[in-house]
């Protein structure tokens, strides 16, 4: 049965339109995800579907008495209420009060707002939005829209709305950017491409295969046609003549062919790597240590980058992995030790707000040129009026005013600025935030060619997967704890010591844990089946080139070996050449240890073992 039809709607902003007779429908218990670029309408569908906005022409069929609920990107409350009133405001019943209100606590408790007298006007953004989640999954509404629901939640958080998405009957309707939330919460995957709408039934991996086969469908019928037309073309220019009824009917065939439009591609993000040459010192961070409020986020934390360094910070709300990044840029003094940067070091910082400097009334290519009006990139001096063609602001979009942008127009654009300042330390707080899909494969294959070091803090799984190579973890008592690899590898060896330590843990607590380990199996392999073990991207990556790597390291050990002896009586040379070959030894270490790790993962794949 339809729950949801979306029949023939135009829709159009002035001469901007964003839907041309575009069509889809849902029935009951499906999961669709929304995606497209930034600007393509994604968040203007979701208020169509809602009932808050009209289509131009078309109509939006809803199942008779479908109630429908809807999760904004920015939701507002009144000031004065309190968090449990402004969740409760639209699912108050006489009938079940008792019920919801112990639901709505213990959902705010797993989305980590536990204060709830508290005023909603103390709240940041981002609990604000967690309170309006709250407020839209106790209703027993048929149709949820949600409209970026992974925003502001850790990675504890995302997995726990997983489950309660996959279990919820209703159809839910969703736009988010997080891949490893749509591959395990969709059915159905819904693209918004140049006004017209392609609906997928598949997850986000299964889109991907089938986009691939319609856009190759489409290339090999825009093949046959300009065969067609020049075969034709070489008819008409013989001098045939229009005079009998099968030369006529040819001829039509011929302008009909030549008439029609070739399929449109998308447009995308152009990323030129324009950078500032990086010394040998880089970014040195010395037995940090910050609190606020008798509570203690970062202690004691010591590490250097390396050149090339691809590092992600993980960890819950509020943990300071914020704190940390402002550290580094200085706009926050630690309590004590402290951070350094290499003459040469040219930081760009990716905040996660980005605050008042975005004025409405400035015009786009006026944002960028404060920045610079050229910039040097590997292909030579570019301008700013082409750095954003080349990030989709074209023509007279870049004399428009920032305030018509959308939201993920303005972070797309706000990227842009980060990267013309030509940085070579890039600090990318939450980039994943409200940036199209395909804006953020373009920046991660641009990560990976940058010559610089990257520092992520991110809550997208894939994200991470696909950019760095180490993660530090915040743990409660302010400690910061290294992982090699990628999420997926941290995520794995968490999981495996949390289960060492429930078995460890006696048969005292043997029920709970039993309860506990059943939930995690359910969540992490779908209702207990087993997995074979497999290489995550960062895995197969590393797997590819680690040894190619520990022979540079080797190699380079030798040459300073060497170079100790020639410089053994000037001090301060020796003292430089010794600190970097005990940075490179433990380089080695590191690299030797992600060796054997690599190693004994692979004989276990080809064994064909399955994950714990």
């Amino acid at each position: 049965m339809n729950i949801l039809t979306v029949d023939n709607i135009t829709k159009a902003y002035g001469e901007r339109k964003l839907f041309a007779g575009a069509s889809f429908f849902l029935q009951e218990g499906e999961k669709a995800g929304i995606i497209g670029i930034n600007g393509t309408g994604k968040s203007t569908l979701l208020k169509m579907i809602a009932g808050l906005e009209e289509p131009d022409e078309g109509k939006i069929i809803r199942a008779n008495h479908c109630i429908v609920r809807f999760l904004p990107q920015n939701p507002v409350f009144g000031d004065k209420e309190t968090v449990l009133e402004a969740v409760l405001r639209d699912n108050r019943s006489e009938m079940n009060a008792g019920y919801i209100e112990a639901d709505a606590k213990s959902m705010l408790t797993k989305l980590g707002v536990t204060n709830f007298d508290e005023p909603v006007g103390q709240l940041s953004g981002g609990q604000r939005k967690r309170l309006a989640l709250v407020s839209v999954l106790l209703s027993p509404a048929e149709i949820l829209v949600l409209d970026e629901p992974t925003n502001h939640l850790d990675n504890e958080m995302s997995d726990w709305l997983e489950d309660t998405l996959k279990k919820r009957r209703g159809v839910v309707i969703m736009v988010t950017h997080d891949r490893y939330f749509l591959d395990s919460v969709t059915t159905r995957i819904i693209e918004i491409d140049k006004g017209n709408i392609y609906s997928y039934n598949a997850n986000y991996e299964g889109y991907l295969e089938l986009k691939a086969e319609r856009e190759e469908m489409a290339e090999a019928g825009e093949r046959k046609r300009q065969s067609i037309l020049r075969n034709e073309l070489a008819w008409v220019m013989r001098g045939a003549r229009a005079r009998s009824t099968k030369q006529k009917a040819r001829l039509e065939r011929f302008e009909e062919l030549r008439d029609r439009k070739a399929p449109e591609k998308d447009g995308q993000v152009e990323m030129a790597s324009a950078v500032t040459r990086l010394g040998r010192t880089t970014v040195e961070l010395n037995n940090i240590r910050k609190a606020y409020d008798g509570r203690v986020l970062i202690d004691d934390f010591t590490y250097l980058f390396g050149k090339n360094d691809r590092v992600g910070f993980v960890g819950p709300n509020g943990s300071g992995k914020s704190t940390l990044m402002k550290i580094i840029i200085g706009e926050i003094q630690p309590d004590s030790g402290y951070a350094e940067l290499g003459q040469t070091v040219k930081v760009g910082y990716f905040a996660q707000e980005i605050g008042e400097e975005m004025e409405n009334d400035m015009r786009v290519i006026d944002y960028i040129r404060n920045v610079a009006e050229y910039v040097d990139t590997d292909e030579g001096k570019v301008s700013a009026a082409r750095m954003l063609e080349r990030f989709l602001f074209a023509g007279e979009e870049q004399y428009g005013l920032l305030g018509k942008l959308s939201g993920g127009e303005r972070r797309r654009l706000y990227l842009l600025k980060v990267l013309m300042g030509a940085p070579n330390v890039l600090i990318l707080d939450e980039p994943t935030n409200d940036l199209d899909i395909a804006t953020l494969r373009i920046l991660e294959d641009y990560l990976d060619s940058f010559q610089g070091v990257v520092i992520v803090v991110s809550h997208d799984r894939y994200f991470l997967d696909r950019t760095v190579r180490r993660i530090f973890a915040f743990e409660e008592d302010g400690r910061l704890v290294q992982h090699e690899g990628g999420y997926t590898d941290y995520a794995n060896r968490k999981r495996t010591e949390e289960a060492e330590r429930a078995t460890a843990s006696g048969s005292g607590s043997r029920t709970r844990s039993d309860g506990a380990a059943e939930g995690n199996a359910q969540k992490c392999w779908k209702s207990g089946q087993k997995r074979k073990l497999k290489f995550s991207y960062q895995e197969q990556k590393d797997y590819e080139s680690i040894e190619g790597e520990i022979a540079s390291l080797e190699e380079k050990i030798s040459r300073l070996d060497e170079d100790i002896l020639q410089y053994s009586h000037d001090f301060v040379k020796l003292g430089e050449l010794t600190k970097e070959k005990e940075n490179t030894e433990k380089l080695l270490e590191e690299k030797m240890n992600r060796w054997m790790y690599l190693e004994e993962l692979a004989a276990k794949i080809e064994s064909g073992e399955t994950a714990p």
